[in-house]
């Protein structure tokens, strides 16, 4: 008798629909939009070449007002600059993919490189008119 109660409750759990069983619903296929890889390969760009950019102009102005600033020799700002340009990288990519979106990510770039960019220009005509 212990069998066939058994028996006819293995059956009942076969044939009963659990409203949360999600071993027994077909799997979906999860993919993400085309928007969404856009944004990623967005950043993707933004991280290698906006990094990039501000990393060059970064080092370029710390080269050109260090040795003004502290009195370094030129090599050693050249040195310095680019080391902490090394940093620069790694903090401009970090902020590209902790934006909030793909075009926020490209205004903060763009914010921090016009500054150094125009003071860049300016600190390479001061430095023409000196030599």
């Amino acid at each position: 008798m212990s069998m066939i109660l058994i028996f006819e409750f293995l059956l009942w759990l076969l044939h009963h629909d659990f409203p949360n069983d999600l071993a027994r619903r077909p799997a979906r296929a999860v993919t993400a939009g085309v928007g969404y890889r856009l944004g990623v390969a967005s950043r993707v760009v933004a991280a290698i070449a906006g990094g990039y950019g501000v990393a060059a102009l970064s080092a370029a102005v710390l080269a050109l007002c260090l040795p003004a600033a502290f009195g370094m020799a030129r090599s050693e700002a050249a040195l310095t600059g680019t080391l902490l340009s090394f940093l620069i990288f790694a903090l401009a990519v970090i902020w590209v993919f902790a934006a909030r979106t793909a075009a926020r990510a490209w205004v903060g770039l763009a914010m921090a490189a016009v500054p150094l960019g125009l003071l860049l220009a300016v600190l390479m005509r001061l430095a023409g008119d000196a030599a």
